[in-house]
């Protein structure tokens, strides 16, 4: 079987990579060629008809391997979304129109029998059918906003979805679909040979849409009674969680667009993959990060079918709640400035976190809801296994409530809702190390008390948990934006003079900066520190290594960190720099007496009045 779905994988590859240039030649001929436009990413005019060297592969391929007698249904619908996508590509088809399409497609696999079977109520689960793969169709379309970002998610979740099919004998119809997703991963890669930036053709929605709604109908469930399923958890988390990339990318973008008063269907870069450029990367970068994501969420829900339920929920959680982080993270990132701002109604700052940043205290007390049930819950899996844990059960729901409000009274009395995120320093671990003790302490006093037999093993791997995920979730947010500031490709190439105590304060302002940097190391005149490490980043040496980077061209900044650098080094740098056009930068922090508390509280009155 693995030999026929190589087979079929090669095959599709390599039809795919010789119909591209075709269909690159016939999109210039035939003027079909995407313009750079304001609301879109690319800078060069791009032919988009790539989508047929990834459609006609797959169906073609599905006909001589037989897969139509078992797939008719499928690889019609796919072939009809092809077609529907390619007259969007050739005559710009209404919003509305590619909707009731793809909702007439939905609605005819729907008929024989395809759908999620994700609840009881097969009328409710029809409607979730319909929404799965009309959401995830255009999911799809709106991922392809940068190269190689939708081929590669897609290659991604083919795969994931491939390793999960049961083992099935050959002329079968899960054989089929193995061959079907095969074919559908080949053509993908064929094409993305072409798509990797930068891009000599796009794929439009011809291939988008096909992608999407192929993928869709990957992710149905199976009947009851005719496909062994592992638990509803799995059957419901397993495709969620392959498809979670373009879900959370098209809800990030839905609701910005809403928010800031703009059509959800209207063009943009406000996409993931665009706030993650906003950030600092690369392109190339960027979509790294979006196929890494995806590589783990796909991961998780293999793992999420074949693990025991409770495993997978904790597995799930896990994955879950730290890219929900980096989501609010995404979202507050700026990506309209300049010109750019007349795409906005109201705003060029991201509306979503403009209309719910004032909750963020309540939304930080539901993700501490979730982290302590988790760490008490993974506390008691780690305790108690197999058969002993299920003995041990009913003693974990009964003492759930007392966990969680003695955690919370006590987080609350050691002041842990009064930090800021992207400032969390390790002054604010031992914080969250008092309020976990505090409350741990409590929780233990109340449960053993009227129980002394009760397993204090359980609290104290609860505390150890906690602590490491209330501190890992708080940090986030720093954590984030230094892991994309020593990734930065673009922005001033800077050096940072003094790696001294100041350097801390230095990086911080970089982090929080709007103007991006690529910070190349430290320069520091002792030589103690040289080749050492400082925040992360490198000594590379004194004021003679900076002076041979200057001459070859490797600065383009110096940010001086440290308070006295001497009146002729100061004289020699800023020379140095001079003649060789670089620019320094200082950092000013100092503590100043303004004078008389009260003068000074009038002249601020005086000043806010006018």
């Amino acid at each position: 079987m693995t030999t026929a779905y190589l087979t079929s994988f090669v095959g599709a590859m390599m039809a795919s990579a010789a119909l591209v240039p075709l269909c690159r030649r016939a999109a210039v001929r035939f003027g079909y060629v995407a313009k750079p436009r304001i609301d879109r990413w690319h800078q060069y005019s791009t032919p988009f008809l790539g989508g047929v060297a990834v459609a006609v592969p797959v169906i073609v391929g599905m006909g001589l391997t037989g897969g139509w007698r078992h797939h008719t249904l499928l690889v019609a619908c796919a072939a009809l979304m092809a077609a529907v996508g390619f007259v969007d590509d050739v005559m710009s088809l209404k919003p509305a129109t590619k909707l009731i399409a793809q909702i007439v497609l939905a609605s005819v696999l729907l008929l024989f029998g395809h759908r999620l079977y994700w609840v009881e109520s097969m009328t409710l689960d029809s409607l979730l059918t319909i929404v799965w793969i009309v959401g995830i169709t255009n999911a799809f379309n709106l991922l392809d906003n940068m190269d190689g970002l939708c081929a590669g998610i897609a290659i991604i979740a083919g795969t994931a979805f491939l390793a999960g099919l049961p083992s099935a004998a050959p002329d079968s119809a899960v054989f089929y679909q193995g061959q079907y997703l095969a074919l559908l991963l080949g053509a993908a890669a064929g094409f993305l040979l072409y798509n990797i930036h930068p891009a000599s053709i796009f794929m439009g929605d011809t291939g988008s849409l096909f992608l999407g709604f192929s993928l869709a109908v990957m992710g149905l469930g199976s009947e009851p009674g005719h496909a062994a399923q592992p638990s509803l958890l799995s059957v419901i988390s397993a495709p969620i969680l392959v498809m979670v990339i373009p879900i959370l990318d098209t809800t990030l973008v839905t609701l910005s667009r809403w928010l800031s008063g703009r059509a959800a269907t209207a063009g943009g870069r406000d996409h993931s993959s665009h706030r993650l450029v906003a950030m600092g990367l690369s392109q190339q970068r960027a979509v790294a990060v979006l196929w890494s994501l995806a590589a783990i969420t796909g991961l998780t829900g293999y793992f999420a079918r074949s693990l025991e339920t409770s495993w997978s929920v904790l597995l799930i959680v896990a994955v879950m709640l730290p890219l929900a982080v980096f989501t609010v993270y995404l979202s507050n990132v700026r990506v309209y400035d300049g010109a750019d701002l007349s795409v906005l109604r109201r705003t060029g700052v991201t509306p979503l976190v403009m209309t719910f940043m004032y909750k963020r205290r309540v939304a930080e007390v539901f993700l501490d809801l979730a982290l302590i049930s988790m760490a008490y819950y993974a506390s008691y899996r780690l305790r108690f296994e197999g058969p002993e844990f299920v003995d041990h059960f009913r003693e974990f729901l009964t003492s759930l409530p007392i966990v969680i409000a003695s955690q919370f009274v006590a987080l609350f009395i050691v002041g842990a809702y009064r930090g800021v995120w992207r400032l969390f320093g390790l002054i604010d671990t031992v914080v969250f190390g008092k309020g976990i003790i505090l409350g741990t302490g409590i929780a233990a006093l109340l449960v053993l008390f009227p129980h002394p037999s009760y397993s204090r093993t359980v609290f104290v791997i609860y505390g150890a948990l906690l602590f490491l995920l209330l501190s890992v979730s708080r940090a986030s947010f720093r954590l984030i934006g230094e892991f994309v500031t020593r990734r930065r490709q673009i922005g001033d190439r800077l050096v940072i003079y003094g790696a001294g105590a100041a350097a801390g304060v230095a990086m911080r302002e970089i982090v929080t900066n709007t103007e991006p940097y690529r910070v190349l190391g430290y320069i520091d005149d002792d030589a103690r520190k040289h080749r050492s490490r400082v925040h992360g980043y490198q000594v590379l040496g004194g004021f003679a290594k900076l002076d041979r980077m200057v001459k070859n061209g490797e600065i383009d900044a110096v940010l001086v960190s440290c308070r006295r650098l001497g009146v002729e080094r100061e004289e020699e740098l800023a020379q140095l720099l001079l003649a060789h056009g670089c620019r320094l930068k200082r950092l000013h922090v100092s503590i100043e007496e303004v004078g008389d508390s009260a003068s000074a509280m009038r002249v601020s009155r005086t000043a806010s009045a006018g």
